[in-house]
């Protein structure tokens, strides 16, 4: 599509070319000082997509939530496994006075939460990815906002529908499917007894 995308990396670690769209990248300590001044100066460029390398302290998130406010989309990673703790991790970020309104303001900035576990694939021959996947709809920005994320979870494992997922149920079916070891599935799952249970007693 014919878009202005601004990444932000640190540091950049594979060059975009322009097709139809318009790719500029950033690179932290070369082009730019910080994430924060870098997703300032960002949007004064226009932007319609901004990608963020990572969102690693109190400032980057805090102008992250703004550029997504102002109308952009905002890709940004964070090290952590599952969405609830994606959510928390941003909300953790800011002091207790402010946690209340950054809950309600990423209760309808938020899109979607993306997370991904990496694991040896059986037979040992590369890896494969488990994701989680959370849509925002109105039951989770109401969790967000009411302080709930711990029922998240349950809420993404009934809107299958809807096309979420959680991360022990795309476990489960790559265990089932002898794309991984059963082992590495309970290491990497967020409740490892409840999948063992659903596991069963096979290898």
């Amino acid at each position: 599509q014919d878009r202005h995308i601004v990444t932000v990396e640190d540091p950049i670690e594979y060059y975009h070319g322009h097709k139809k769209g318009l790719v500029t990248q950033r690179e932290i300590g070369a082009d730019v000082p910080d994430f924060p001044e870098a997703i300032r100066r960002a949007l004064r460029q226009d932007p319609d997509v901004i990608l963020l390398g990572e969102m690693r302290d109190l400032e980057t998130i805090s102008a992250a939530i703004t550029a997504a406010e102002t109308g952009h989309l905002v890709f940004g990673t964070l090290h952590t496994t599952g969405s609830a703790r994606t959510v928390d991790r941003m909300i953790d970020a800011f002091p207790a006075h402010q946690q209340e309104q950054i809950r309600a303001q990423l209760s309808v900035s938020i899109v979607a939460v993306i997370s991904q576990v990496l694991l040896a694939r059986k037979g040992g021959k590369g890896r494969v990815a488990a994701f989680e996947v959370m849509l925002m709809n109105p039951a989770i920005g109401n969790l967000i906002r009411k302080n709930e994320t711990h029922k998240i979870q349950s809420t993404i494992q009934t809107s299958r529908r809807m096309g979420m997922m959680t991360l022990d149920d795309h476990l489960l079916e790559l265990v089932q499917k002898g794309a991984i070891e059963r082992q590495d599935a309970l290491d990497a799952a967020q409740e490892p007894k409840d999948l063992e249970l659903r596991l069963g007693g096979g290898a």
